[in-house]
């Protein structure tokens, strides 16, 4: 099956549309009422010119809008909804997700360290970003904040990997100049070399965007998180990723290594790495002071559940956060390989469930929310992706509620679409990702997709 595209004149757009049932997200449903935002048309007409929506809601209201010869793909009985945003997820530790009893430290040293390393090898890198990017469009991820390793060619890899597949990627090299094997370690100056060199090679170009990526406080110097700070400032509309209190050890670490400095996330205020652009991944143990700090400063938050889990690192309050009097951007990440799933739908249900845990329950509307608009927030594409707004790109899922047996036979006891919407999470997987879009056409089809990939590369 593929979309059906229309061509204008010669210089006319490319239309494709989709016909179904729509779920959009049409406001921050933790400073609204999600019943006031949640927007579900039951028999919806998406149309795509060139990449973008140029219109979305009923089908009958817009059947009149669509060119001759346009015909809409139709998933009746399925479930379309924005693409998903994973807000932090590292594109090197595929290979051995998820973690396995260890702590971070011990994950670090056992297992991500000596898969990072691997990526010296340019075949390697390569590979590896061909299975990554194939992996977010089997689950329905069209964007997301990758963290490279600190060799340059593993984010040369990704960028050229999601070029292929049109993908919305930002990315960075590591940066991390002690406190990690030799292998990995580069320094202040040649780290910033490097990703400039990067930067200049492939931010702004397509879809791609740079991200400036010093790994954490506890394994960059004063002079390596300074130079971070000056390239990220230099050049406006890069990103700055980074990890911030995962854990109560690597807390007390990092205040060990900055003695002078308030806190962890003062760390990062003391050398200008807070700010809108910066995503801080985790945050778990942030105190209240510090997360209003995030909300003056406009410091998103990537909050990562299945990983947080799978490490002990403790439970992140997401309607604290991002509900708070002065909220904090947050949006949801898999953090693959600590992660165990690349899936988003599974992500969303651990964001729900751990919210439960914190005594401070979130919907499944918030749940979602954190998936799409609010990781399109926290990488401050709110007005490009995330809701399927007229104008924004179009990139988006199709949800199938009849993947498995079981889903199917739940997803008949439905009595809404947020009841249907909180089983799809709970039950689903890349097997319920029955298509997803990237630009208004169809990059990856569950029924017809080759076993290893999406065909993207030999």
């Amino acid at each position: 099956m593929t979309t059906v595209d229309a061509q204008g004149a010669a210089d006319g757009p490319t239309v494709t549309a989709v016909r179904g049932p729509l779920v959009r997200i049409l406001a921050d449903p933790f400073r609204a009422g999600s019943e006031e935002v949640l927007k579900y048309t039951a028999d919806a007409l998406l149309i795509c010119a060139d990449g973008r929506v140029t219109a979305a809601g009923e089908h009958a209201a817009l059947r009149h809008r669509l060119p001759a010869g346009v015909t809409p793909v139709h998933y009746p009985d399925h479930v379309i909804v924005p693409g998903f945003v994973d807000a932090h997820v590292h594109g090197v530790q595929t290979a051995v997700m998820p973690a396995s009893g260890a702590d971070l430290a011990g994950w670090l040293e056992q297992r991500a360290f000596p898969e990072e390393e691997r990526f010296a090898d340019a075949g390697y890198a390569r590979e590896a970003a061909a299975v990554f990017c194939d992996q977010l469009l089997r689950n329905g991820t069209t964007t997301a904040l990758v963290f490279g390793s600190v060799h340059p060619g593993s984010a040369d890899a990704l960028f050229e990997a999601a070029a292929r597949r049109n993908l919305r990627i930002a990315c960075g090299k590591v940066l991390m100049d002690r406190n990690a094997p030799d292998a990995l370690l580069d320094t202040a100056d040649g780290g910033y070399a490097e990703s400039k060199a990067l930067l200049d090679r492939w931010h702004g170009k397509g879809r791609a965007r740079y991200a400036g990526t010093p790994r954490f406080a506890p394994s960059c110097s004063p002079a390596q998180l300074e130079a971070a700070a000056a390239l990220w400032h230099a050049h406006p509309g890069t990103l700055l990723h980074t990890h911030v209190s995962e854990t109560p050890d690597e807390v007390e670490w990092a205040r060990s290594l900055f003695p002078g400095r308030a806190g962890y996330l003062d760390i990062y205020d003391h050398y200008g790495l807070l700010g809108p652009g910066a995503v801080l991944a985790h945050g778990v143990h942030l105190s209240p002071a510090e997360r209003d700090r995030c909300a003056a400063t406009g410091t998103a938050l990537a909050h990562c559940p299945g990983s947080n889990l799978a490490l002990g690192s403790g439970l992140f309050p997401a309607r604290e956060t991002a509900g708070a009097p002065r909220p904090v951007t947050v949006g949801l990440g898999t953090d693959v390989g600590a992660g165990p799933t690349f899936s988003m739908l599974s992500t969303v249900y651990e964001a729900y469930r751990v919210a439960a845990m914190c005594g401070a329950p979130i919907d499944i509307v918030q749940a979602y929310h954190l998936a799409t608009r609010g990781g399109a927030a926290a990488l401050g594409l709110a007005d490009t992706v995330g809701s399927l707004a007229p104008g924004q790109e179009a990139d988006f899922a199709v949800l199938d509620p009849r993947a498995t047996p079981l889903l199917a036979r739940r997803a008949a006891r439905a009595e809404d679409i947020e009841e249907l919407l909180l089983v799809l999470a709970a039950l689903g997987d890349d097997r319920a990702v029955r298509a997803t879009y990237v630009a208004g056409r169809l990059a990856h089809d569950r029924d017809t997709a080759p076993a290893g990939g999406n065909g993207c590369d030999p």
